[in-house]
């Protein structure tokens, strides 16, 4: 990593003018003093293996409390992050000073995230960013972070100068004539020669309309491109269009520029005015009574040019609108699982696109993962079936086959039972799909004496008669390429007696058999080792040869030996209107 050395420390910006804090503080007044949790050994403090090891920042906070001594210093986790306990003594406190040590490590959260998230919840209390590291690496946002102090090292001498310098440095004058600090954006544009800054232009409610799907589609796919990384514009324009016409299903919303001198011609009578902003949702049923619905917030795309204008906030405020006055709808999804454009925010997006969600109401926390629609990682996976590994394990009294007519109606109820439980959105509906086609066979079973304890969804894209399963994945149809090699696997469900914990007993030797063959930490893991095997079985007799697994959640180090990331990860948001989920 590379480290400014320049000098011990610098104040970058303080556009809120809270430096010196003296002027800002009184009696009592609590500092909380945020820091992140790193290796001992990395400050000068600790490098006598014969002396006790003491928390790298400890100098800065024994030099903030000679100057004001109510100050709280409460170390952060890189794994954790800000957790209830943190967030009683933001309540508590006056000002919060957060110190970054640098970009994450692999699998550690980003602590200017954390910050960011912060700031989120502090509502008015100021807040100070400290950092170890060149504040370019970190990609900090200057509106986000009104004050952001550098300290050039660990050493002791370097951390207690930069806090010295808060209580000490000269407040600023609003005489003209007065030295300025350099703001961080000017630090910036100076030392990497950034473009400036554009003029900033207010934001503005704009009209919302239904969409042509007609005339609208060409305008809405060049959007789609312009806005989306390259990875996403595989897909073609018919295909697009394919995904976004549901009938019953769905409503798409545009905001278009005002109409001009300049407008480029018209069309059926009607002047043609651009497209500057696009909002599609659907709505898809949770359960087989049909009274419970997921809303589905699916894409929301703004023409760079016109971002931070309120094209976004108009049409997010409309289509949730609209979607929360739907009977029925007992949860809105920030993203979609079937048809499938996003399942949602990905991972890496912009710490400034995730902020503005989180202002929006969406449960975003910081390091996301917490659970299911509260964050937790999704991914697609190719597998490969000669990567599979080719496994002899029998499961007593369990037989793995393809659905029969006679069975569809089982199946629609164990599924609705599962998804429920697991909190998986839009499966039921899924699986309904298929009545009165005839594709039933499409779904692979789990039987045991007689009764359904696990079912998957199988599919091939570009088949004669795919169905309606196949027309929800485009990805898979442009990742098999000419030669069509490639199936699909989805919705796999387990019956909910299986989610055993890791490493737990099995019940009776026959399981225990069943846990020795397979090599599994859980009987659920067997189960599912042969679901997709039979999975791969039905698809190889179709002449596919490899297979495209969608929205694993969480730990996904099994699939990594055996194919390769179809896609960039996804955090799951979901928003809940009511308890249809239960606890």
């Amino acid at each position: 990593m590379t480290r400014m050395k320049l000098r011990a420390s610098a104040i970058l910006q303080d556009t809120q003018s809270c430096i010196p804090l003296s002027k800002l503080l009184r009696d009592r007044d609590i500092i909380l003093l945020l820091t992140p949790a790193i290796a001992p050994e990395l400050s000068p403090l600790n490098q006598n293996p014969n002396k006790p090891t003491k928390d790298p920042f400890e100098p800065f906070g024994q030099e903030l409390a000679r100057f004001h001594p109510w100050v709280h210093h409460v170390p952060y986790g890189p794994r954790n992050g800000i957790t209830p306990t943190h967030g009683a003594h933001i309540h508590y406190a006056a000002l919060i000073i957060f110190v970054i040590y640098g970009p994450p490590c692999h699998g550690q959260l980003s602590q200017v995230e954390l910050a960011d998230y912060v700031r989120s919840i502090a509502n008015h209390r100021p807040q100070i960013i400290v950092t170890l590291c060149n504040p370019h690496e970190l990609n900090l946002s200057p509106s986000a972070f009104p004050t952001i102090v550098q300290v050039s090292s660990l050493c002791p001498d370097d951390l207690q100068s930069a806090a010295s310098m808060l209580f000490q440095f000269p407040p600023l004058s609003l005489n003209n004539n007065s030295p300025r600090l350099p703001t961080l954006q000017n630090l910036l544009h100076h030392d990497h020669d950034y473009p400036k800054p554009k003029p900033h232009l207010q934001p503005q409610v704009w009209t919302v309309e239904v969409w042509n799907e007609h005339l609208d589609p060409p305008a809405i796919y060049n959007l789609w491109r312009e806005c989306l990384p390259p990875q996403f514009s595989c897909i073609s324009q018919y295909q697009l269009t394919n995904l976004l016409r549901r009938d019953g299903y769905a409503m798409h919303y545009v905001v278009r520029a005002p109409s001009s001198p300049t407008s480029n011609g018209t069309e059926n009578g009607a002047e043609k005015r651009e497209i500057i902003g696009f909002c599609a949702t659907y709505t898809t049923y949770l359960d087989r009574d049909g009274e419970h619905l997921l809303g589905s917030l699916a894409l929301l795309l703004v023409k760079p040019t016109h971002h931070g204008r309120g094209v976004g906030l108009s049409l997010h405020r409309h289509a949730m609108k609209m979607l929360t006055k739907t009977r029925g709808v007992c949860r809105v999804q920030l993203g979609s699982t079937f048809p499938r454009l996003l399942y949602g925010l990905p991972w890496d997006v912009d710490p400034e696109v995730e902020n503005w969600f989180r202002k929006r109401g969406w449960p975003i926390h910081s390091g996301m993962g917490a659970g299911p629609g509260r964050g937790a990682e999704v991914t697609d996976w190719v597998l490969h079936f000669t990567n599979w590994p080719i496994t002899q394990v029998l499961l007593p009294r369990i037989s793995f086959k393809q659905c029969s007519f006679p069975e569809f109606e089982a199946v629609l109820e164990f599924v609705e039972v599962e998804s429920k439980r697991a909190g998986k959105m839009g499966w039921y509906d899924e699986y309904a799909k298929l009545a009165g086609s005839m594709r039933v066979e499409d779904i692979v079973l789990g039987v045991e004496d007689g009764r359904i304890i696990a079912a998957a969804l199988t599919y091939v894209p570009g088949s004669a008669g795919g169905g309606p399963v196949a027309e929800d994945f485009p990805w898979v149809g442009v990742l098999g390429g000419p030669g069509g090699e490639i199936g699909g696997v989805t919705c796999v469900c387990v019956d909910g007696k299986f989610w055993t914990t890791q490493g737990e007993e099995w019940k009776d030797e026959a399981d225990r058999e069943i846990g020795r063959l397979s090599e599994s930490p859980t009987k659920k893991d067997a189960v599912i080792i042969r679901l997709l095997a039979t999975c791969i079985r039905v698809l190889t007799e179709q002449g596919i040869k490899v297979m495209f697994v969608d929205g694993v959640m969480g730990e996904d180090e099994g699939f990594e030996s055996m194919g390769e990331s179809a896609s960039p990860c996804y955090a799951e948001i979901v928003l809940m209107l009511t308890d249809f989920w239960g606890d």
